[in-house]
């Protein structure tokens, strides 16, 4: 199966993404933890999806960042994660682009990324 659809957890920190990005990336994150704690089949298979298998406290642990800056930033925040299911790897080690192709990336799209 192909997939067109970019799904992207940034493995950047926080402070420096654009707002479109910050927000967007944390939607996308509820979206991977969705489907791999209640086992839904759609996107179970997007590259970005499988990196995240056996490693839920690591994504916990990258959406605490993501909070932490969106508050920075004013934002409300009402989406908490059950952390009783953030369980396996606490780091990620497994990436779809290199952080340097992930800095390029960004560099290249219209935003205010701080790159």
């Amino acid at each position: 199966m192909s997939y067109n659809i970019v799904m992207r957890i940034w493995d950047i920190p926080p402070k420096r993404l654009c707002n479109r990005h910050l927000l967007g990336e944390h939607r996308e994150l509820h979206a991977i933890w969705s489907i791999l704690t209640n086992n839904k089949k759609g996107y179970s298979h997007h590259p970005e999806t499988m990196r995240w298998k056996g490693k839920l406290a690591a994504l916990y642990i990258r959406h605490t960042k993501l909070v932490k800056e969106m508050l920075h930033r004013g934002y409300c925040h009402l989406s908490p994660l059950n952390q009783s299911l953030s369980c396996g790897g606490k780091k990620q080690t497994k990436f779809v682009d290199t952080i340097a192709q992930q800095r390029n990336i960004l560099r290249h799209k219209k935003c205010n990324c701080r790159i």
